[in-house]
């Protein structure tokens, strides 16, 4: 699922392979708002460069429901803002919410291979009322962690109002593959949260 967002380029080489490859990472993203349509500006950056909040949140190697939830001190609900499939590729948008009073805590865009999933999750992922984190966890489907880059974006109007949020400010997030334990990717995710205060 090729895509580009509007990003600004800060590898060693504009327009190098690595670059491009990062930029088909938020190809979820993508489909939320639609080929060819204005998206937020995105940029590429390092871990550390983060806020300590988010960076303990975004960077690890592990699902981000359980994270979130651990945070939180909550449950963590599932609302899906759009979706579509092409053949065995579901792609959804969607916000993950606290339980306990409803706050927005993650945007997630995410792509998911349904084929390489058990009947049982499959359906589960199309009944689109659990966040995929907690249906793996769940399930106990064995699958691994793999970020694949951070990133701050500059919200714009759509992300703010779900995030609760202001446009133009600066928020964080991370592109990350989730991997079967044959091998084969199970899901392509983007992850941007709001801000980290509890």
């Amino acid at each position: 699922m090729p895509a580009t967002l509007e990003a600004e380029r800060h590898s060693p080489k504009e327009g190098s392979a690595d670059d491009e490859l990062r930029l088909d990472h938020l190809a979820p993203m993508v489909f939320f708002y639609g080929l060819g349509s204005a998206r937020p500006q995105v940029t590429f950056i390092q871990p550390e460069d983060m806020p300590e909040e988010e960076r303990w949140l975004l960077v690890h190697a592990s699902d981000m429901t359980p994270r979130l939830r651990e945070f939180h001190g909550s449950e963590i609900d599932l609302d899906v803002h759009a979706r579509g499939r092409i053949g065995d590729y579901y792609v959804r948008a969607s916000v993950l919410k606290r339980h306990s009073d409803a706050r927005a805590v993650e945007f997630g865009a995410i792509g998911i291979h349904l084929n390489v999933l058990e009947e049982d999750a499959r359906h589960l992922v199309l009944e689109g009322l659990t966040p995929f984190g907690g249906i793996l966890e769940k399930l106990a489907v064995p699958h691994s962690s793999h970020p694949r880059g951070y990133f701050r974006i500059v919200v714009d109007s759509r992300l703010a109002e779900l995030l609760n949020a202001v446009e133009g400010e600066t928020l964080y997030g991370r592109c990350n593959e989730l991997r079967h334990a044959c091998g084969k990717t199970l899901a392509d995710v983007v992850e941007v949260l709001p801000r980290a205060a509890a």
